[in-house]
């Protein structure tokens, strides 16, 4: 048995010199051609997906909102307009054609109608019954039939003959003087001269020259594409290991080593006695503030209780405060200082004796 059968075969039988002799170029400069491309496109496919991911939902958010804002306010602006504009064309326009409808043209057209029945019934009927129908059918049977019948017996023996004989002589002709030369010039002429000067040579040009290079450049397009992916993806792993060596990694160092510590310190040794000095300064101020504002109000109800010296009953409005006694009395002065509520020891004492 010979070797040569158990062998696997191309996957093109019809494998040539010259398929042998173009490979490798091809697929040499379809590479050169197809990396850039491919480089590019997972560039662009890399951006899209980032793109797709961070940027387009807000946005797609942002016009949802935008869209449906603007589509309330639309729908607002237009109702009312589309019912102001419906109530002046119900007011103006379908009233008074509804008035005009049943006032006027109603009546009108019965009048039309029952004045048009009336010409139909008894002017335009006995018309054309007595003075069209009748007549004619007087002249179909009595004229127009026997000449008729005239004219039918002289086609079919005469006419009818002559028009098939004249028809066949024309058809002899045309056949002996145009068919049979364009057939024979088809025939021994044009289809040979087609099909072994411009058929043959194409089909073995395609099969020999064409198809093959064809094939080859589809398989090396194919293969070149496959080789800059790997191509491509191996340049960016590069890229992304130099960005995070060069970059990532230090940005960590300095983050974990400089700026975490410093910030720490910051925190500790001048955010939070300021903050805490904030908040005791906050707290002072508003003391001060409601202190202020209890002064002024009781110096404005000592005011007032000297204008209107302390009988009259106090103005609408105005606080009223607690009125002062004198020490040792029971007895009010509108202008006397408010006493101390708790009394002395000697005071006690003598109370008590």
């Amino acid at each position: 048995m010979d070797d040569s059968e158990n062998q696997p075969r191309d996957r093109y039988a019809s494998e040539t010199a010259l398929t042998r002799a173009i490979r490798i170029p091809v697929r040499v400069v379809v590479l050169v051609v197809v990396l850039p491309v491919r480089m590019v496109w997972d560039l662009l496919a890399a951006g899209w997906h980032a793109l797709d991911r961070s940027v387009l939902p807000p946005v797609r958010r942002a016009l949802a909102a935008a869209a449906g804002a603007l589509g309330r306010g639309l729908e607002w602006l237009f109702g009312g307009t589309g019912r102001a504009v419906g109530w002046l064309i119900a007011t103006l326009v379908l009233i008074p054609l509804r008035w005009l409808y049943t006032s006027v043209l109603t009546p009108l057209g019965r009048a039309a109608l029952w004045l048009a029945t009336a010409l139909w019934r008894y002017v335009l009927v006995p018309v054309a019954r007595y003075g069209i129908a009748a007549p004619a059918v007087w002249l179909y049977g009595a004229a127009l039939t026997p000449l008729g019948h005239a004219l039918r017996l002289l086609g079919t023996a005469v006419l009818v003959p002559a028009a098939l004989a004249l028809v066949a002589g024309l058809a002899w002709l045309f056949t002996m003087l145009l068919v049979r030369p364009v057939v024979g010039l088809w025939r021994y002429v044009l289809v040979p001269a087609v099909r072994y000067g411009v058929v043959v040579p194409l089909v073995w040009l395609y099969g020999a020259v064409l198809a093959p290079v064809g094939r080859e450049i589809a398989e090396a397009a194919e293969v070149a594409w496959r080789i800059a992916g790997y191509l491509s993806r191996a340049v960016g792993r590069g890229i992304a290991w130099l960005f995070r060596h060069l970059i990532g990694v230090p940005a960590a160092w300095a983050y974990r080593t400089v700026c975490v510590p410093v910030g720490h310190v910051v925190r500790d040794a001048l955010w939070a006695p300021a903050r805490r000095a904030a908040a005791e300064a906050g707290r002072a101020a508003r003391s001060a503030l409601a202190t202020a504002r209890e002064t002024v109000r009781q110096a404005r109800r000592d005011a007032w209780h000297a204008l209107t010296g302390g009988t009259g009953r106090a103005r609408s409005g105005e606080p009223r405060g607690v009125p002062a006694r004198t020490l040792g009395s029971t007895t009010t002065v509108p202008s006397a200082a408010q006493a101390s509520e708790t009394s002395l020891p000697g005071e006690k004492l003598v109370k008590r004796a």
